[in-house]
């Protein structure tokens, strides 16, 4: 396959709440929406996922962008790409910048699929057609609050619940849900937001039965993750610290985890995440989709990789309407049962509202050897 067109949409979709996690608070998804087409006039879209600021990782929605355009594409449009996976390799060069990578990456597989006319989900190998999920609950004023915010989740139909935590709003918050709601699936996440000192709270955390704490110290903490794992009964799941393959190797070696939140965007692509996937199965780490509160594109990659059966822990891929009033997609993502539909059509099965201009911030297009514009 040989890319000949690209074009970029900046979008801007609001929350229908506000999200407050220990980074801070989010209104909107900003994003950049990619679509990639071919010789033979297929189209493939990626989503790039970065945030606006360099707090969850280092890049930035800007920065990712940016290099997007003058680095990734200009490789991407002088090569023959046989299969997406190739594409790993043409930019494994470029340190970092995963998410970067991810957008055009993901673009690449489902315009694969769409050549081949199967589904993305197909492809990789799915063998469900629908994926049980939970929700991912931000930080709330106060216990009774969070309680009240679980239950009508739960009346939802969602299948588990992750609580956002930081210092001051933890145990209290936890045990009240805990209490309410005994035999719940349930856990907990930190964001980066303790460190060592915090060791006895976080041993009083463990005592509420969770499925697991994802992420309780900082991105280059595997040491400390590892020394807090020895003495926990929960399990301490890692989601920032892995961007790749060889991240979770050392982590796995290190003892600093027992699950992997598994993000498309943070590891770099499809192809790295495949990888991370077998690692998990051969070593008997658990590992689940996460999310990183995707517009429909994204979100449809999720499903396609999370419909694998090796996934039996329900991930952060909720419902459209979870965060937003009015999505990218001609059809929302709708909980039924607890879980969401996987779409069949081919490539990612979804397709794009004929008018964004709502949601547009900026626009253009790259043409293969043309510079913008011409």
């Amino acid at each position: 396959m040989q890319i000949r067109k690209v074009e970029w949409k900046e979008l801007s979709l609001p929350f229908r709440a506000n999200i407050q996690t220990s980074y801070g608070v989010q209104t909107a998804k900003h994003f950049f929406l990619l679509a990639l087409e071919d010789e033979q006039g297929f189209t493939g879209y990626g989503e790039l996922e970065a945030f606006e600021l360099p707090d969850y990782t280092e890049e930035t929605l800007e920065g990712a962008f940016g290099l997007i355009r003058r680095l990734l594409l200009p490789l991407l449009m002088k090569q023959e790409i046989s299969h997406p996976r190739e594409v790993r390799a043409l930019f494994g060069w470029i340190r970092g910048n995963e998410m970067a990578k991810a957008a055009v990456e993901t673009a690449v597989w489902d315009l694969h699929a769409k050549r081949k006319g199967i589904s993305l989900a197909e492809l990789l190998g799915t063998q469900r057609s629908t994926v049980p999920v939970g929700v991912s609950i931000g930080i709330q004023p106060t216990p009774e609050a969070l309680v009240k915010t679980v239950g009508a989740y739960l009346k939802e139909g969602y299948q588990r619940i992750k609580i956002k935590i930081k210092p001051g709003s933890d145990y209290e918050h936890l045990k009240a849900v805990r209490e309410a709601y005994p035999s719940i699936s349930m856990m907990a996440d930190a964001n980066s937001a303790y460190d060592w000192q915090d060791i006895e709270l976080l041993k009083k955390i463990d005592t509420l039965d969770l499925e697991m704490i994802e992420q309780p110290f900082g991105v280059n903490d595997l040491f400390y993750h590892a020394e807090l794992q020895k003495q926990l009964q929960t399990k301490i799941c890692l989601d920032e610290n892995i961007r790749s393959l060889a991240d979770l190797e050392q982590a796995y070696r290190l003892g600093s985890c027992q699950a992997v939140n598994l993000k498309i965007a943070r590891v770099g692509g499809i192809a790295e995440a495949l990888d991370i996937i077998s690692f998990c199965v051969e070593n008997k780490l658990l590992v689940w989709c996460g999310g990183m509160y995707e517009a429909g594109i994204g979100r449809a990659f999720n499903l396609a990789l999370a419909g694998n059966e090796v996934f039996t822990f329900p991930g952060d891929i909720s419902a459209t309407d979870r965060y937003f009033e009015k999505d990218i997609l001609t059809e929302d993502f709708v909980l039924e049962n607890g879980s969401l539909r996987i779409p069949s059509g081919i490539g990612i099965g979804v397709e794009l509202r004929e008018d964004l201009s709502t949601f547009t911030k900026s626009e253009g297009t790259y043409y293969f050897d043309k510079k913008e514009g011409e």
